[in-house]
């Protein structure tokens, strides 16, 4: 079964249970300052996890494009890929875990016909000290699903330490078994949503070989123990909690969120334990063994080199067309380190000519179909990822020559972060190549094992984790602003941006859109297109218009409506490919006019007197105010 299929079979499927499809939110978050990416399925759905009215209802599937960046230095296994898209289906307080997993266990067994014996199931153990039971209720659902179909499915604890036991259904601690953003119940910030899950396994057979340990040597194997038998399918999220000063509450609305990898899935319905088997990556896997004569899956190392290109590369050119473009500060600079590790693992393989414009275009053509806006930004995806091919080649050059003056020992500088006194490269100097140079630490071994010269590897390695460390800070955030918060400052600047907005076009034209927003409780930023810097003039109108209509108390009003309707009243909205057929649309008296989401003041005396702080250029037409209320 393709991928395509199996997305459409799912899409269709909860559709014929009265969910309504909802199109993919971008990669860049919208005025969320918290996270750089969408690295979930459910972070788009936060202000409607958290009781704000959906416009397209509350039963919704969809099909999410998600991004992580901690994965981009493990990447090169069979199983993980910095991007990927997530399979959700929502109720905002409609069903509940009845329904949930009597669809779910219908969808797998019947829709893409997985084999029920093959199928493990987790749950929830409980966390007496936070007064949440064990999940006994979700237990005999699934019990009551296997019945049906002849199945024995026995329940078993601490299945970490026993093993399998003869069991279907295992109770986990909240490490594996409860779902927030923010991972346990300790590290929920005050407003944060979450609650039990239930993780669906898939077992790939004893065939593996893999069964009877796990890679824990004194363990035996379990469906959590990432030996290779299991994989992760899906998880049924019971979002029925929110933390708050007094401890966890549970939310009005009880809600589900379902998360499950497409591309896991299809691995799990062609039986191959390597999602990169998969049709998905057939054609980039083609293009490469064609350049490299190398053939996928006969040596370890090459096999790695493969998987982290395809991975890197599909992953470039999604972020490229949501807006990322390969920069050296933040969203960007994930998108320029991808397809630089790509070039250096494609030195795994032997290619030396430029590839990664070819291997762009195949995952446009793939994806085309599903995500039509990448046939559009084509010409863009290939001109951003074929400069940044270039400049990489010539940034090797360059850090195997500071390689070579380092290794002689030549000091430019008394303070030269790169002077090694002795025969060897110190974890500074290797963390200084590779993050000044982007040189990778493979080719620094191995230029280094060349000169018969050591590389201070457990130093490199701590440096790099605290980098990794911070880089997943970045990813994660701290889990509140933008969408997520409804608090009374980011509310005000969020309203305040509307105004704004209007109050640009009318100074500087109609071509005048947002490229993007960052608020905070402090502040606004945003980013507008524009190819000239603003005079002082300028700016000091779009102030005088923004704070006259604030003092016209002017009521925020908003209505549900279709996007055709939106448009014909002339509403401006972002990211409108993310639309679905209903919308909200926000209007501030007869000046303002805009699709969004949320959160908003209900009057515009609301906000106090607003101020820009700086204008400046944000990239190539495109400028950036910041901006207060006082």
């Amino acid at each position: 079964m393709k991928a395509s299929e199996l997305r459409e079979k799912y899409l269709k499927f909860f559709e014929s249970k009265g969910h309504v499809i909802v199109p993919s939110a971008s990669l860049i978050p919208e005025n969320d300052p918290t996270t750089l990416f969408t690295s979930a399925g459910m972070q788009p759905m936060i202000p409607y996890l958290l009781g704000e009215k959906h416009p397209s209802g509350n039963k919704l599937v969809d099909s999410q494009k998600c991004f992580r960046t901690q994965d981009i230095d493990e990447a090169g296994d069979a199983r993980h890929t910095t991007f990927f898209e997530m399979l959700g289906n929502w109720s905002l307080g409609d069903y509940f875990k009845k329904e949930q997993i009597g669809w779910m266990f219908e969808f797998l067994t019947k829709e893409i016909g997985l084999d029920s014996k093959r199928i493990y199931v987790t749950v929830f153990r409980g966390k007496e000290d936070i007064g949440i039971a064990k999940d006994e209720e979700a237990v005999k659902l699934w019990q009551e699903q296997f019945a049906a179909v002849g199945v024995e499915a026995k329940a078993v604890d601490l299945a970490e330490k026993n093993g399998l036991q003869d069991g279907r259904i295992f109770y986990y601690d909240e490490t594996k078994n409860w779902w927030s953003r923010s991972g346990v119940t300790a590290n929920m910030p005050v407003g944060e949503p979450g609650g039990p899950d239930s993780e669906m396994f898939w077992d790939f057979g004893a065939e593996l070989g893999l069964h009877e340990k796990s890679v824990f040597a004194d363990q035996p194997c379990h469906v959590n123990c990432d030996c290779g038998r299991f994989m992760e399918i899906g998880n049924n999220v019971f979002m029925q909690y929110i933390k708050t000063d007094k401890g966890f509450e549970e939310l009005k609305n009880k809600n589900i969120d379902f998360g499950g990898g497409l591309e896991r899935m299809t691995a799990a319905v062609n039986g191959t334990p390597d999602v990169f088997n998969i049709d998905l990556f057939a054609p980039i896997k083609g293009i490469l063994e064609k350049l490299s004569g190398k053939v996928y899956n006969q040596d370890q190392k090459e096999t790695k080199a493969f998987r982290v290109i395809i991975d890197h590369l599909r992953a470039a050119t999604f972020l490229i067309a949501d807006g990322a473009a390969p920069s050296n500060k933040e969203q960007g600079y994930f998108t320029r380190r991808l397809i630089r590790r790509a070039v250096r693992f494609a030195h795994d393989l032997g290619i030396s000519k430029s590839f990664c414009a070819e291997v762009a275009k195949e995952v446009v053509g793939e994806y085309s179909d599903f995500y039509p806006y990448l046939l559009e930004r084509q010409t863009k995806i290939i001109k951003e990822i074929t400069e940044e091919e270039v400049k990489f080649k010539k940034t090797l050059e360059l850090g195997i020559k500071e390689f070579e003056r380092v290794q002689s020992n030549k000091r430019i500088m008394d303070n030269d972060p790169c002077s090694d006194l002795e025969d060897r490269i110190s974890g500074e100097t290797a963390f200084y190549l590779y993050q000044s140079f982007g040189f990778p630490i493979e080719m620094i071994i191995e230029l280094a094992k060349e000169k018969d010269i050591e590389v201070d590897i457990k130093d490199f390695s701590q440096k790099l984790k605290e980098h990794q460390d911070l880089s997943r800070t970045a990813s994660a955030g701290m889990f509140k602003g933008g969408l997520a918060d409804a608090g009374v400052e980011t509310t005000r600047l969020h309203t305040a941006a509307h105004l704004m907005l209007e109050a640009l076009r009318r100074v500087l034209g109609d071509h005048v859109s947002q490229k993007g927003s960052n608020i905070t409780a402090e502040r606004l930023r945003f980013d507008f297109s524009h190819g000239e810097k603003m005079t002082p003039e300028q700016l000091k109108q779009v102030e005088n218009i923004v704070n006259e209509q604030i003092a016209k108390k002017l009521p925020v009003v908003m209505k549900e409506m279709t996007l055709d309707e939106a448009r014909q009243m002339g509403a401006t909205g972002v990211f409108e490919n993310k639309y679905g057929d209903k919308v909200k649309v926000y209007s501030i008296g007869d000046f303002s006019r805009e699709i969004c989401g949320g959160p908003h003041v209900e009057n515009a005396s609301e906000l106090g007197h607003f101020k820009i702080t700086k204008e400046e250029s944000s990239s190539s037409g495109v400028r950036r105010i910041k901006a207060v209320l006082e």
